[in-house]
């Protein structure tokens, strides 16, 4: 992965907003020789964060805007699951619309309160 280090520095605002958001580490990945921002979640569930459909741009502000999708990984070698996906031209806004599809869809885990609700902070 000899570029992660030079995705996450270009990225590095993109990263910080979305651990904020989702409370958790943000982290740049090699998805299949694409990069892209990945946030581990809960129950085996986890987000990809893209700003274009092939993974991150090698210029953060040239893409018009961000691809969220929230997985289900599986047992074994099973494929992961796709359970939600939103655009939007802010990288918060598609994840939070994401995290309303995922609620609207039936697919919420209502997580341990140690952990809190994913994307809404306690006031």
């Amino acid at each position: 992965m000899p570029l992660r280090g030079k995705y996450s520095e270009k990225y590095n605002d993109a990263l910080i907003a979305l651990a904020a958001a989702s409370q958790r580490p943000a982290n740049v990945v090699n998805l299949a020789g694409e990069y892209a921002i990945r946030v581990d979640l809960e129950y085996n569930r986890y987000v990809v964060a893209t700003n274009t459909p092939q993974g991150l741009s090698g210029e953060p502000d040239a893409s018009g805007s961000w691809l969220v999708r929230i997985f289900q990984s599986g047992n074994d070698d099973a494929p992961h699951e796709l359970l939600t996906e939103a655009t939007d031209q802010w990288l918060i806004d598609a994840f939070d619309s994401a995290l309303e599809h995922l609620e609207a869809d039936g697919n919420k885990i209502e997580a341990d309160v140690d952990f809190g609700d994913i994307g809404r902070s306690e006031g």
